[in-house]
């Protein structure tokens, strides 16, 4: 009781600080820049935080607090549109929310969907600057018990989501784990350096591959050239659907839901290095599990908005409780927030002595983060209307610019011409896991997941093999704590339930089974890439084991499931759902899958050849005149405002296009180059 009481007088002090007009003026601000950077998929809160660095030196601590906090606070709100609108993650927090969110907007729903993530976005962020206030004080010690064996068991439970969400037939969603989980770790090995499906006279693949392509191929690729060979409209009905106070009543029926997946999203957020990644998925297993009726998930289950939106605004919250207290970023967001406080100049560091001497700080940033989350909702809320009638404009006017927007997105992890041909790859994968009823989220669970658990798992089996030496009984102690022992039930638990109601669970919708031939191509594909994977993963020596036996065991249990998966697809018939494929649904398509996929390699090529500026001035051109039907005029409108806008954010994030063959014989000035 003394802690609060103490606590007292930071807090109004607090308050005193934040709301001076200055300081709100400023919150204002960041939370304008946040919606702007959300909205753009791909981008996230390191993209904002990136471009505020220089804004930083000398700033006011307070001013330029405002100024973040309002950033960070209103991006996990702001990148709802580009999941709901295009079916396209905003960022690696809401993954989750495409797969019920875009289904509405295509039923004509997109404002009530909107409106809800929206409503349930602004409780999560007051939740989570709620917790913060308490855990500040308290949550200390709490965080000092997580060592590796609990971190790995989160991380594992993470992955028991794979059971939620793996569709009809769970075996393909384990391998469809096993395969994400697998090409999480091409590259070097974390503990020895040595190179997995990787080499070094192919330098792209050394440092493996980036969450923004892996999770922008997985899911706005396959989306983008389903559209657009339908040709029409996202939205299937001409309405925009009930509005925004729907969408608010659909959480207020939900409200202990989205109360749940809150406290969810602050505790994962509180473990460092999980964050963003993870929490929508838990949020979203767990609304599954809690939900009676289960076959409208993956259909437009306004339960499947509300869960991850409550999470994931409440993580940074969350993720601030390691970042203040111990110095230690939760996440890359948090990584940049860090350096931004060095640079305002204050004195103030984060850790212990932040809560010893600057504990009125410490709660400017925790009313600071309930603020912003209250302006920023009510901006989302007050737009949602007009920008969810962009769901019914002809998706072939929108496809370019959205195409050009995550590619640009893609370049961001390495400024190469490869980031590019990766983002392909893994949207021409994405597209086949659609048609074969694949689960893309149990893959995306798997590749985030890769990294932490193979780290933990190594940690925990080093630290482990020290104190059993030491005595059974210590060894036992690090390995089987109270928490472990709980995070095992709870994951076993969820396994079982996961995989009990998986049948029930749409994981790409409702797909229809047709002949052998063309999935049985596609798993033996999957095969043949395992056991590519497991020979080089055997050809790493003995003396770098260590960077061995992880990817040797994923690839392994794989094998065995996909070998499974192939005996029973020689053994049942054509109409089982393992025969699940989309393209005998029997619906009319204006367009052919290789005819749209050609002008996404035709980009590619173009642009390895003339750089990424000439190649997509001459892509929106003939898009617009060939494939959309537009005008000379509207073309080059079109294909002009496309440029500057590509201009202007390479300009403000202070990044170069990727060079073409071209720009290796002729000195070419910005942005050709």
């Amino acid at each position: 009781m003394d802690i609060f009481l103490d606590a007292l007088p930071a807090l109004g002090q607090a308050w005193g600080l934040i709301l001076q007009p200055i300081v709100f003026g400023y919150l204002v601000v960041g939370v304008m820049m946040g919606l702007a950077i959300g909205v753009f998929p791909g981008l996230g809160g390191i993209a904002g935080l990136s471009l505020l660095l220089p804004f930083m030196f000398g700033m006011d601590p307070i001013l330029g607090l405002a100024l973040m906090i309002g950033m960070v606070a209103v991006v996990p709100t702001s990148d709802t549109f580009a999941s709901v609108l295009m079916g396209i993650p905003g960022s690696s927090a809401s993954q989750a929310t495409v797969l019920d969110g875009f289904p509405m907007a295509k039923r004509g729903q997109a404002a009530r969907a909107l409106s809800a993530a929206f409503a349930s976005s602004l409780f999560g962020g007051l939740v989570g600057a709620a917790f913060l206030t308490v855990f500040i004080l308290v949550a200390r010690p709490v965080v000092l018990l997580f060592k590796s064996p609990e971190l790995l068991m989160i991380s594992i439970f993470g992955l028991s989501m794979v059971g939620i969400l793996a569709g009809r037939v769970a075996i393909k969603g384990i391998v469809a784990a096993g395969l994400g989980m697998l090409i999480g770790t091409i590259g070097e090995g974390p503990f020895n350096g040595e190179l997995r499906m990787s080499s070094y006279d192919f330098p792209y693949l050394t440092d493996g591959l980036k969450l923004v392509i892996v999770g922008l191929g997985i899911f706005a690729v396959p989306e983008i050239v389903a559209l657009l060979r339908k040709d029409r409209a996202i939205s299937e009905t001409p309405a925009l659907g009930g509005g925004w106070l729907d969408g608010i009543k659909d959480w207020w029926a939900n409200k202990w839901l989205s109360m749940r997946c809150s406290i969810i999203g602050v505790i994962v957020g509180v473990i460092p290095g999980l964050g963003g990644s993870v929490v929508d998925w838990i949020a979203y297993g767990h609304a599954v599990q809690s939900t009676p009726d289960k076959s409208n998930f993956g259909k437009g289950e306004i339960r499947g908005v509300v869960a991850p939106e409550s999470s994931n605004n409440a993580k940074e919250g969350g993720g601030l409780v390691p970042t203040l207290l111990f110095g230690i970023p939760g996440s890359g967001s948090m990584a940049i927030f860090i350096g931004a406080l060095a640079l305002l100049g204050s004195g103030i560091d984060v850790g212990p002595s932040l809560l010893e001497n600057n504990l009125d700080f410490t709660y400017s940033i925790v009313w600071l983060l309930a603020l912003a989350n209250v302006v920023g909702t009510v901006m989302c809320i007050l737009l949602s209307g007009q920008i969810a009638r962009l769901t019914n404009i002809r998706f072939a006017l929108l496809a370019p610019f959205i195409f050009m927007i995550i590619s640009f997105a893609a370049f961001q992890s390495g400024q190469n011409l490869m980031d590019l041909v990766a983002l392909f790859a893994i949207g021409f994968l994405g597209l086949l896991m659609r048609r074969f009823d694949w689960s893309r989220p149990a893959f995306l669970i798997g590749f985030v997941l890769s990294n932490p658990v193979e780290n933990y798992s190594n940690n925990a089996n080093q630290i482990a093999g020290i104190k059993f030496r030491s005595g059974f009984e210590a060894g036992m102690s690090y390995i089987a704590s109270p928490i472990v022992i709980i995070l095992l039930i709870i994951t076993v638990v969820s396994v079982v339930v996961g995989l009990r109601q998986a049948k029930s669970i749409m994981a790409e919708g409702d797909v229809p089974s047709g002949g052998k031939r063309a999935p049985l191509m596609f798993l033996l594909a999957v095969i043949a890439f395992l056991a590519y994977a497991l020979i080089d993963v055997g050809s790493i020596p003995d003396y770098a084991a260590t960077d061995r036996v992880f990817p040797f065991f994923v690839g392994a249990v794989t094998m065995v499931g996909a070998l499974i998966l192939l005996v029973q697809m020689m053994r049942r018939p054509e109409s089982d759902a393992l025969f699940a494929d989309r393209e005998r649904n029997g619906e009319v398509r204006a367009y052919g899958l290789w005819q749209t996929l050609a002008w996404f390699a035709g980009l590619l090529i173009l642009t390895s050849l003339t750089g990424f500026i000439i190649a997509l001035a001459v892509f929106l051109i003939s898009f617009m005149r060939l494939r959309a039907g537009m005008g000379w005029v509207f073309s080059l409108i079109y294909a002009v405002c496309g440029i500057l806008f590509m201009m202007f954010m390479a300009w403000l994030l202070n990044r170069d296009f990727p060079p073409g063959l071209l720009q290796s014989y002729f000195d070419l000035p910005w942005p050709f180059t």
